[in-house]
Parts: structure tokens; C-alpha cells; sequence
């Protein structure tokens, strides 16, 4: 996974990021603390990629596959450089920035992301579940959601929601952010968050037959409301 060699004219160094290592003495640094200092030290912020940036990667290539989460992470990762300056060093943890600028870019792909869950869903459907090829387009974009017989409809589901409501429901689902990081992320309050994400999942039972592959994240959620 290497960025495009043009990526050091605006952002970060391109040979840290093919290493993927990062400065001396950064390692245990909170991600602000590695922004912070990437101010005078551009090479620093490459230890912000070497944490994130197979998460990133993984998160856009399940929702508009491999092919363009190549693109959409080295895009993440510039746009977060050009940006730096502009973070809140009040927040120790960068994930949210990051998945709300992917998500953001993602944004400009709606289509794509439609016509991607549109042929998993036909895909999935029409292919036995013990072919390979099958299986392997299967896992990469539907990883860890629900059983063999479900991907096809909740795909087709999915596909169907409205754009804000399928990036709270995925940020939540397949970035692994709980309800305050999926509010930072994508900049609105954890009550619009908690809104959007149960209408989706009501959604997702009435397509499903009243199943919710996605509830594991709900439920790790519920013990923090009150």
C-alpha cells in the first residue's frame, strides 16, 4: 500500500509513509502531541499514518472496495497533513478526524457505493456459499456482519438508506467508533447520532425479517446512556 509519489509536493514526506515508520520518540506520544509537533516537524506525522492507516484503508474498502480505498486512504491522510494546524490538540485521540474526513470523501462517491452493495447483494445471492470468489468478495466488503445467508439482503438494505443515515450506521459498525467518536466524526450531536442510527436499524430489521447484524455495536453502547 504506497501513496502516489506526488503526495510530497502537499503533504506528508512520501518516504515516511513507504517506510511506515515514524520520528524518534513518538511512539508512545498522544496523537495531538504527534500533530503538535509535526507543526515543525513534517516527518512526525507520519506516525499518525503508521497507527491508522490500515484502518482507514479497511473502513473505505468496505464500503466502495479495494480499488478506491486505495485512493481514499493516501487522500485521508494529505488532506489530514494540509489540515493539521487546524486540529484540536484538546483531543487526544485522532480516529474521529480521521474517519470523518474519510467519510467525507466517501460522500463523493455515493453512486459508487450504491453500485458496490447493489452487486454484493446480486453477487451474493446467486453465488453458492462454497465458492472462493464468492466468498472472497463477500468477506471484504460485508467483514464481520452477520451469517452467509444475510450479506446479500443486508447489502441490498444498506443500499437503501438514505447517505446520513448509512454513515452513522457504518462509521458505528465498521469504524468501531462509539456514539461520542461517530459524533465528532461526522460533526453532528450524539443525539442526531443515536436518531440516525436507530432509524437505520429499524430500517435494517424490516428488510431483514426483524435480524440485525450490526446491534453488536448497540449494545456495547446501551451501558453508558443514563
Amino acid at each position: 500500500m504506497t501513496l502516489s509519489p506526488s503526495v510530497g509536493v502537499h503533504g506528508p514526506p512520501a518516504a515516511a509513509y513507504a517506510t511506515g515508520g515514524a520520528a524518534a520518540g513518538t511512539a508512545g506520544d498522544s496523537d495531538a502531541s504527534v500533530i503538535e509537533r509535526s507543526f515543525d516537524e513534517p516527518d512526525v506525522f507520519a506516525e499518525l499514518f503508521h497507527r491508522y492507516a490500515d484502518d482507514i484503508h479497511r473502513y473505505a474498502a468496505r464500503r466502495l472496495g479495494t480499488e478506491a480505498a486505495d485512493d481514499l486512504m493516501a487522500e485521508t491522510f494529505v488532506i489530514a497533513f494540509q489540515r493539521r494546524r487546524r486540529y484540536d490538540l484538546s483531543k487526544p485521540h485522532a480516529r474521529p478526524w480521521l474517519y470523518g474526513i474519510v467519510t467525507r470523501l466517501i460522500g463523493g462517491h455515493r453512486r459508487a457505493e450504491a453500485r458496490q452493495l447493489g452487486a454484493l447483494s446480486r453477487v451474493v445471492s446467486t453465488v453458492p456459499a462454497d465458492e472462493s470468489a464468492g466468498e472472497a468478495l463477500a468477506e471484504r466488503v460485508v467483514a464481520r456482519i452477520s451469517a452467509e445467508s444475510t450479506r446479500g439482503a443486508l447489502s441490498a438494505a444498506l443500499a437503501k438508506l438514505p447517505a446520513r443515515h448509512r454513515d452513522v450506521l457504518l462509521v458505528i459498525a465498521w469504524g468501531d467508533l462509539d456514539y461520542a467518536e461517530a459524533a465528532e466524526a461526522l460533526g453532528i450531536p450524539v443525539g442526531t447520532v443515536r436518531s440516525r442510527l436507530h432509524r437505520a436499524r429499524k430500517k435494517l430489521r424490516e428488510a431483514l425479517g426483524g435480524s440485525d447484524p450490526t446491534a453488536f455495536r448497540e449494545e456495547q453502547e446501551e451501558p453508558r446512556r443514563g
